[in-house]
């Protein structure tokens, strides 16, 4: 730890670095709510199976996370190619894949930050600190996937995380 040494009337004085802000103390919060129909799109999703995937988006006021889109029969690709190039996105995505054991075909319900690198910073900023918000909304998520470009989203690189995490 570097000390700040200072001269005051002719004394030498010592003082301690400022304390550093910890994120992890102090969470941040955006004070952005959560729409209760995004919420409900969320438990169709995870309890009747209706739905493959659904995104998430601020409101144009900024201050609610709401429903973007909600489709009911998609591949991973289609997911994908849903997340816009210039915007930020949360998602639920019904992952299914095949287990390295035996207990064959399996699913798990990810968690997407969808924050690409072209982004408004101000937007970036906003999703970061809302996040928390809708995921302490929607319980039952195997993890969460933080991705800034598409090698971040691709299928290998979900599939690779969600084997190693269930091995």
């Amino acid at each position: 730890m570097a000390w700040i040494m200072g001269v005051l009337g002719g004394q030498k004085r010592f003082s301690p670095p400022a304390t550093s802000f910890s994120a992890q103390q102090h969470p941040m919060s955006s004070g952005v709510t959560v729409n209760d129909t995004a919420v409900e799109a969320y438990q169709e999703l995870k309890l009747k199976k209706k739905f493959r995937f659904i995104t998430f988006k601020m409101s144009d006021d900024s201050k609610q996370i709401i429903l973007d889109k909600k489709v009911e029969k998609a591949e991973y690709d289609e997911f994908v190619a849903s997340l816009p190039p210039t915007e930020c996105r949360y998602g639920v995505y019904d992952f299914v894949y095949e287990s390295l054991s035996s207990e064959g075909q399996r699913n798990k319900l990810l968690f997407y930050v969808w924050s690409p690198d072209s982004a408004k910073i101000k937007q970036k900023m906003l999703y970061a600190a809302s996040k928390d918000a809708l995921r302490k909304k929607l319980d039952g998520i195997y993890t969460e996937i933080q991705c800034t470009d598409l090698s971040e989203v691709s299928h290998e690189t979900v599939l690779d995380k969600v084997t190693r995490m269930t091995s």
